[in-house]
C-alpha cells in the first residue's frame, strides 16, 4: 500500500513539474521562444515569430527590436538562418554587440560625441574612440521595446525616447514595422515625431551570411553597391567631408565582385577600417523601385537585394567579429569576417557637417525611413 502511494505521489509531482515547465517548442530556424521570456530593465521580452506561406520566417525580440533568426529557403528549397545572433535573451544582455539591432538614435557616428542645433550644444555619450557611435552605450539596441503582433507576417514595436536619454534632445516617439511579404522580403517601416528640434538617424544592424549558420566567412560573398562615390574617412572613421570617387580604387563595387577580393589591398581607406567598414552614396537617390546593393552566396543560392529610401549605404564586412572568440545560435563561433551588415541610413556625422543631407527633425515633421531586404535564388 505504501508503495502504491509513493508511485501515485511521484507520477502526480511529475505531471504538475511538467505543466510548470516551459514547452520546449521551436521554430524553423530551431529557436525555443521560452528562452526570450524574460524581464530586462522591469520590462518583459519575448520572441516573436513571422512567417509566409513560402517557407519564410523572421525571429524577432522587443529587445533592441533585434532580429534573431531569418530563415529563406536556399537553391534548393532548403531553410537557411542568413543572420547572426543568440539563442536567449540572456546572452544578447550579456554581449555589447548589436546582432540585428533596432539603432538609434543616430545610426553610425557623431564626431566628438556632440553637435549643436540652434546654437545650443548637445553633449552625447562617447562609446568609440571619443565619438558617439550607434546612439551611445545603451541606445535603441539595449531598450526594450512595446511589442504588437498586428498579423502572422508583421510586428510593430513602439519606443518613447525620452528627452535627454544618452545626450539627445526632445521626446522622440518611434514606431518601426517589421513585415515578412509573401515574396520573401522584410520591409522594414520607421518613423518618429519628436516635440524639441533633434537628430534621427534609424537603422537595422543584423550582421548577414547567406551561407547559413556554419561559422563561413563571408568573402567569398559576391557583391555589388550602386554607388559612384563615397564619403572619406580619418582614422577613427569619422567623415572628413570630402566626397570621393569610387572609380579605379577597391571601393568600386558596381559591378559584382567577390567581398575579399580586394578587402586587403593597401589603399588607405581599407587599412583605416582593417576592410570594408564605409558610407556609399547611392546612386538611387531613395528610390525605392531600385536596388541599391546585391550579395549573392553561390554556395546557397541565395540572393538578397537591398532597397532603401535612405540615401546612404554602410558596409560592414565584420571585420572586428570575434574579438572574444564569442559563440553565437547552435554553439557557432562566429569568425572574423564571417559576416557583412548593409545599414541603409543618412550620411554618418552629419549633424556636424553642414554639406551633407540633413537629420534634423523638427516638432511638427514626422521621420519616415523604409529598408526593404529581399530574398531569391539563383540556379
Amino acid at each position: 500500500m505504501k508503495t502504491r502511494i509513493t508511485l501515485i505521489t511521484t507520477l502526480i509531482c511529475g505531471l504538475l513539474l511538467s505543466c510548470s515547465q516551459p514547452k520546449k517548442e521551436t521554430t524553423v530556424s530551431g529557436l525555443n521562444p521560452a528562452d526570450f521570456v524574460s524581464i530586462v530593465n522591469g520590462a518583459p521580452t519575448a520572441l516573436f515569430v513571422l512567417h509566409n506561406d513560402n517557407g519564410a520566417e523572421a525571429c524577432i525580440t522587443n529587445y533592441g527590436g533585434r532580429i534573431v533568426s531569418l530563415t529563406v529557403p536556399d537553391r534548393n528549397g532548403k531553410p537557411v538562418d542568413v543572420v547572426l545572433g543568440y539563442d536567449s535573451i540572456r546572452a544578447y544582455t550579456a554581449s555589447p554587440g548589436n546582432f540585428g539591432a533596432l539603432i538609434g538614435r543616430y545610426g553610425n557616428r557623431i564626431a566628438n560625441a556632440r553637435f549643436s542645433i540652434d546654437g545650443t550644444e548637445y553633449q552625447l555619450a562617447p562609446n568609440n574612440n571619443g565619438h558617439s557611435l550607434h546612439g551611445g552605450p545603451t541606445g535603441y539596441h539595449a531598450r526594450v521595446w512595446t511589442a504588437k503582433l498586428l498579423n502572422p507576417s508583421t510586428l510593430e514595436l513602439d519606443y518613447l525616447s525620452k528627452d535627454g536619454e544618452e545626450g539627445f534632445p526632445g521626446n522622440l516617439n518611434i514606431k518601426v514595422t517589421y513585415t515578412l511579404t509573401a515574396d520573401n522580403a522584410l520591409d522594414i517601416c520607421y518613423e518618429a515625431t519628436t516635440d524639441k528640434p533633434t537628430v534621427v538617424n534609424l537603422t537595422n544592424h543584423s550582421y548577414f551570411n547567406l551561407s547559413g549558420q556554419d561559422g563561413s566567412q563571408i568573402l567569398d560573398h559576391l557583391i555589388s553597391i550602386d554607388a559612384d562615390t563615397y564619403t572619406e574617412v580619418d582614422q577613427t572613421l569619422i567623415p572628413t567631408g570630402k566626397i570621393a570617387s569610387v572609380e579605379g580604387t577597391p571601393m568600386d563595387l558596381r559591378n559584382p565582385i567577390a567581398v575579399g577580393a580586394h578587402i586587403n589591398d593597401p589603399f588607405e581607406q581599407l587599412v583605416i577600417g582593417k576592410g570594408y567598414d564605409h558610407n556609399w552614396i547611392l546612386n538611387a537617390a531613395g528610390d525605392l523601385s531600385r536596388p541599391v546593393a546585391r550579395v549573392v552566396s553561390e554556395k546557397t543560392g541565395i540572393v538578397m537585394e537591398v532597397f532603401t529610401s535612405e540615401p546612404a549605404i554602410q558596409l560592414y564586412a565584420g571585420n572586428s567579429m570575434n574579438r572574444n572568440g564569442e559563440q553565437g545560435k547552435k554553439g557557432v563561433t562566429y569568425p572574423r569576417q564571417g559576416a557583412l551588415c548593409l545599414e541603409t541610413q543618412h550620411y554618418p556625422d552629419s549633424p556636424n557637417q553642414p554639406a551633407f543631407p540633413s537629420t534634423i527633425l523638427l516638432p511638427g515633421e514626422t521621420y519616415h525611413s523604409r529598408c526593404i531586404y529581399k530574398f531569391s535564388t539563383i540556379k
